[in-house]
């Protein structure tokens, strides 16, 4: 039986691709036996902000799917297993927390923790933090769970509310960041933010590189166009053996009831055009995530989607596991 992954777009419902039958059949997961002997990051969900079924969506993408909880997507996420210290990190604090948690910590079976040990953030949008709502006195009241947030993200955590009482109450304990400044989590585990450009309304925006024992990722889910990075995205895929990217739209036809100036994301059509002279062994580093859910590549029998394949690239799926 194949899965889908579907994604949405922040808050706006756009117009939907073509319905999608078909999922994907290349996922790995924990009910099939999946056993991690070594440090690894797991994808958690690749879908955006908004999840999917699309919340009052009754276009072909979302008006079925709804009654199929087996084909929901869950919004995009990366965890951590460093199994030298049996310890679990989550990358972005999703609205689907409740589920990821339970998967990350399950493949960690020398640990009893039903906590991760540790949450880093990327931004203030709504797929990327509000997780932390099922660590308050409501759901799990957690005691001191370390958050890592950059200074405008500590900072809107501190001082809004509800996610101020969380701070308050000892349910969280937030561990300020720098741009480009090491966080040593282990012996030979590290994870370094970096800032990228993207909408900043409450925070910064940060992308991650996580150094485990022989391997390093990168993880973008976010980012405006590439060209407006002051760092060249080609030599940075170059440095690392993974790299998680955002996909969120895979061009401008997709969304042509919108002005697309206004929708600054890197098209996947524009990152074939940026990467199309790296050699075939950089171009299989890159997993792209962070899809719509008007992007035809989340069907897999697309032409879309062939075209993705067919330019040496990868196509994120849930519980997908990539060894550090």
């Amino acid at each position: 039986m194949k899965w889908i992954y579907l994604l949405i777009v922040s808050l706006t419902a756009l117009s939907c691709s073509e319905s999608i039958e078909s999922v994907n059949s290349n996922t790995n997961s924990k009910e099939e036996n999946v056993e991690i002997s070594s440090t690894s990051l797991v994808i958690l969900g690749t879908t955006q902000d908004a999840g999917y079924p699309q919340i009052a969506c009754t276009k072909d993408c979302c008006k079925d799917v709804f009654g199929r909880p087996e084909l929901h997507g869950m919004v995009a996420s990366l965890g951590l297993i460093d199994v030298s210290t049996n310890k679990t990190y989550l990358f972005d604090a999703t609205p689907d927390i409740v589920e990821q948690m339970k998967s990350l910590t399950s493949f960690e079976t020398k640990s009893n923790n039903e906590f991760v040990d540790g949450i880093f953030l990327t931004h203030a949008h709504i797929g990327h933090y509000t997780g932390l709502m099922y660590l308050g006195k409501e759901a799990t009241d957690a005691d001191s769970v370390p958050v890592f947030a950059m200074p405008r993200m500590k900072t809107f955590l501190t001082n809004s509310g509800p996610w101020s009482q969380l701070v308050s109450r000892g349910n969280i304990r937030l561990e300020e960041m720098e741009d480009e400044e090491v966080i040593q989590l282990s012996e030979e585990l590290e994870v370094t933010p970096f800032l990228v450009p993207h909408r900043d309304e409450f925070s910064e925006t940060v992308g991650y590189m996580i150094k485990g024992p022989r391997k390093t990722a990168m993880f973008i889910p976010d980012i405006d166009k590439w060209h407006k990075w002051d760092k060249d995205i080609v030599e940075e895929i170059k440095n690392v053996d993974y790299a998680f990217l955002d996909a969120t739209f895979f061009s401008g036809e997709e969304i042509n009831n919108r002005d697309i100036s206004q929708i600054p994301y890197p098209f996947i059509v524009e990152s074939f055009e940026t990467f199309k002279k790296m050699s075939k062994e950089d171009k299989e580093k890159i997993v792209f995530i962070h899809f719509n859910h008007t992007n035809p590549v989340l069907n897999p029998d697309s032409a879309e989607a062939n075209q993705v394949l067919e330019n040496g690239f990868r196509i994120g799926r849930r519980n997908q596991v990539f060894e550090l």
